[in-house]
């Protein structure tokens, strides 16, 4: 079942980013005041899936006026399922919530990044589109 995070899932969540992260570490005090705000964010989508009653993933967007694409865009920011849940549709499940979500919010398209994933979002036929850049604030701990 995919549903809207509710504040009792911030330890799953946070087990689950913790396996997310790959280039920093994931503070558990910023983390929940982090939780604390985007689940009552209009503009962000965090909802998770839940199998028998344990939380195996979830997926983190937003959405946000743009120039380029004539309004509304959403950017999926982060998107994780658990190791052993993995190739059974709740992917699938949570991208689709994030479409449905992102249509409710009048956006014009999604868009993310990823390092990993790349087939998994083929398949859902999305394109590539762009590289991505970053840089890290100076002073800024990656961990």
């Amino acid at each position: 079942m995919i549903r809207r995070a509710e504040r009792h899932d911030a330890a799953a969540v946070l087990s689950l980013a913790k396996d997310f992260a790959t280039s920093f570490v994931v503070d558990e005090s910023a983390f929940t005041q982090a939780f604390a705000e985007l689940i009552t964010s209009h503009s962000a989508c965090l909802a998770v899936a839940e199998v028998d009653g344990k939380i195996v993933g979830y997926v983190l967007a937003f959405s946000h006026q743009t120039f380029y694409a004539n309004g509304r865009v959403a950017w999926v920011e982060e998107l994780m399922v658990g190791e052993s849940f993995r190739r059974a549709g709740i992917g699938r499940d949570l991208v689709t919530e994030v479409e449905n979500w992102s249509a409710q919010q009048g956006c014009q398209l999604i868009a993310l990044a990823t390092r990993r994933a790349a087939e998994f979002y083929k398949v859902l036929d999305y394109k590539e589109s762009a590289i991505y850049f970053r840089k890290l604030h100076p002073g800024r701990p990656s961990s």
